[in-house]
């Protein structure tokens, strides 16, 4: 009894043991195990010699398991997976672009067609003027569009095809919508995003979305196929994209933990970061040249005045000026001026702040566009094709034309019951604006 206390005891690890043995070392200094030595089977009724076993392929046929991340190994496992005279390798997952392998197809409600829309919208639409300028400002209701069911965060209209517009909301979802079709104004929902969507751009190169949101991802959607072509993933939640006036496969995202990032679409990765000790970008915007970008990010904990607004140099990835903006407010939004060397801040004081866009970018003092409220809402501006008019929602519902020139409120139209969020003018018809609301509602001015 002493031999075989002796030769079984010492040997007895059980897997318990060894569980307490991983955790404890964390799996940083493991050995690799060898195959356990096979134990005599006792035959019934076994008088005389020794014979050896006879042979087991059932246990020779044994395959290894399939690796799942995050799963604990056993001893017998490793002791098979280690006697394996072949071991296979698992390929890790791209940490930041991925094309699905097989795109689910959106409920298509309607047509993105234009073979449906009025004779005085298509032509236009079709056949742009050369200088687009009216003095003629929105003055009606033109089209109310119902469909999403929490705030509508942005609107955009398409570049190529101007009787599309899209809108993403709250819901997860991105609605296109062809705008002046009296039968089925609604033609596609995404509802890619597994979280709310806060921002919408179309591509300049085509029918394609680029949409972010909540979900900590930017995603490409083909318009007319109903496929998502390109996800990419970050550590953050994306607030804001903004594609490259000059070159269309390179967009900018930031997001919530102040974290701004250049991506190429053809790559599927990120080219470029520009890294500073900020909280959470709000707004971003290009230069007409490409060659400079706005930020505007919440308050830094060190200094509540500084990096609020920030010029950057694309290509050096540097700050040229991180205290244009002293003023204690934070400012949802940024724009510049389409023909004009300035630009213009959306500030939680309700007034629109104007820049100039030449170091060393001096506030004018003398000049702010007031009589809306902001109030802590995302509310954005726009101006109109020709510059002649900046255009803001407020919190009130309604919407405020004001001259650019002089700073006069040229016009405000009541639109919605809760704060407008965003107004933006269609690419051909100067006298167009769409808007969304804090309630879900989107509507079309003219």
């Amino acid at each position: 009894m002493d031999l075989l206390c002796t030769a079984y005891g010492g040997g007895a690890a059980s897997d318990d043991d060894d569980d307490d043995d991983c955790r404890s070392s964390g799996g940083s200094d493991r050995k690799q195990l060898g195959a356990p030595p096979s134990k005599r089977r006792r035959s019934e009724g076994f008088v005389g010699s020794h014979r050896p076993p006879p042979p087991r392929p059932a246990e020779a046929a044994v395959a290894a398991p399939p690796l799942v991340a995050g799963r604990y190994v056993s001893k017998r496992e490793r002791a098979i997976l280690a006697a394996g005279s072949s071991r296979v390798s698992y390929p890790a997952p791209s940490p930041t672009t991925t094309i699905p392998s097989a795109a689910i197809p959106s409920p298509v409600v309607g047509t993105i067609s234009d073979s449906d829309l009025p004779a005085d919208v298509l032509t236009p639409s079709r056949y742009p003027a050369k200088n687009a300028s009216s003095n003629k400002s929105p003055t009606k209701l033109s089209v109310s569009l119902v469909g999403h069911t929490k705030a509508v965060n942005s609107v955009q209209w398409s570049q190529s095809h101007g009787h599309l517009l899209a809108s993403a909301g709250m819901d997860q979802a991105v609605h296109i919508w062809n705008v002046w079709n009296t039968k089925q104004p609604k033609a596609r929902i995404f509802k890619y995003h597994k979280a709310a969507v806060k921002d919408v751009r179309w591509t300049p190169n085509g029918l394609s979305l680029l949409s972010c949101g909540f979900d900590c991802s930017s995603r490409v959607v083909d318009v007319e196929k109903g496929e998502e072509t390109n996800i990419f993933k970050e550590d953050q939640v994306v607030e804001v994209i903004k594609f490259h006036p000059n070159d269309p496969n390179l967009f900018l995202s930031g997001g919530s933990k102040g974290f701004l990032r250049l991506w190429d679409i053809r790559m599927g990765k990120m080219v470029k970061e520009y890294q500073r000790s900020l909280g959470a970008i709000l707004d971003i915007e290009f230069s007409a040249d490409g060659k400079h970008f706005i930020s505007s990010s919440d308050t830094s904990k060190s200094n509540i005045s500084e990096n609020c607004i920030i010029i950057w140099d694309v290509v050096r990835q540097v700050p040229l000026s991180n205290q244009v903006y002293t003023e204690a407010y934070t400012c949802p939004c940024v724009r510049y001026h389409p023909t004009d060397a300035s630009f213009v801040a959306q500030s939680n004081g309700n007034y629109i702040a104007i820049f100039s866009a030449r170091p060393p970018f001096k506030l004018d003092r003398y000049r702010r566009y007031e009589g809306h409220g902001v109030w802590g809402f995302p509310i954005k501006c726009n101006f109109s094709l020709d510059g002649r008019e900046l255009t803001s929602g407020s919190s009130d519902g309604s919407i405020y034309l004001y001259d650019y020139k002089t700073a006069r409120l040229l016009r405000k139209l009541k639109a919605f019951n809760e704060a407008c969020i965003d107004v933006v003018y269609h690419p051909v018809k100067p006298n167009v604006i769409a808007s969304c609301s804090w309630n879900g509602e989107v509507s079309v001015f003219e």
